[in-house]
């Protein structure tokens, strides 16, 4: 064990977040996402949701709010979808903790989103049950 490192975070997902480099991106996938179809390196994180994981993620990433006009990307709802993603709030309270100026977000169509996963360093497979909780994070320099 490590001081300072959040106990959510496993070895693996701290390893993972250690390679990727600047610009590099990575999917925190709720439970319904195709985790192993879209990653090409999936790390499991079962049993966490993505609220918690996102907050212990931050204490540690730096987002890419210099160089990337949105590092923090969701999936939007599909249109004609009446599902209101009331987890977001969660998002903005946490994104609000952990930066002073507030990174812009995107909102990325769903079959967009799922190409974007492919071509992530890494998804990280969630037991998240509420819907649309995908997100996309582009890492920063520290």
């Amino acid at each position: 064990m490590l001081n300072k490192i959040p106990k959510i975070l496993s070895p693996e997902l701290v390893k993972t977040l250690m390679e990727m480099g600047h610009g590099d991106t990575i999917v925190i996938a709720d439970g319904n996402f195709p985790s192993e179809t879209c990653g090409k390196k999936v790390v499991r994180s079962d049993g966490h949701g993505v609220p918690e994981l996102l907050d212990a993620i931050l204490e540690l990433f730096p987002l890419d709010i210099k160089y990337s006009e949105a590092p923090f990307g969701l999936m939007e709802v599909v249109k004609g979808d009446t599902i209101v993603p009331v987890i977001w709030d969660e998002y903005n309270s946490i994104l609000d903790k952990h930066h002073d100026n507030r990174p812009n977000v995107e909102y990325i169509e769903r079959f967009e989103f799922y190409e974007r996963a492919k071509k992530a360093y890494a998804v990280i497979a969630t037991g998240e049950k509420a819907v649309y909780a995908n997100i996309l994070l582009t890492k920063g320099v520290v």
